[in-house]
């Protein structure tokens, strides 16, 4: 077995919480808590890894990953 770490990103919204993982395009969840969110990510984080492992494709990982915000005014 090997062993995979990834960044995920967690926002707070109206309906509770969003989290994706930049690495994996389209491996996103949502969760009433973030607790939840959290489980929720891993779980399809692992999904996305054992699926792209069984079709023979290359599971990217990021070097690095940079979090900011910026503010804009309109």
């Amino acid at each position: 077995m090997r062993r995979w770490r990834f960044s995920v990103v967690i926002e707070r919204d109206a309906d509770g919480y969003v989290a994706m993982c930049p690495a994996l395009q389209g491996c996103y969840t949502q969760g009433d808590t973030y607790e939840e969110v959290l489980e929720n990510i891993r779980e399809a984080i692992l999904l996305h890894v054992e699926d792209r492992l069984a079709s023979g494709e290359e599971v990217p990982q990021a070097d690095s990953v940079s979090l900011t915000s910026l503010e804009v005014t309109v």
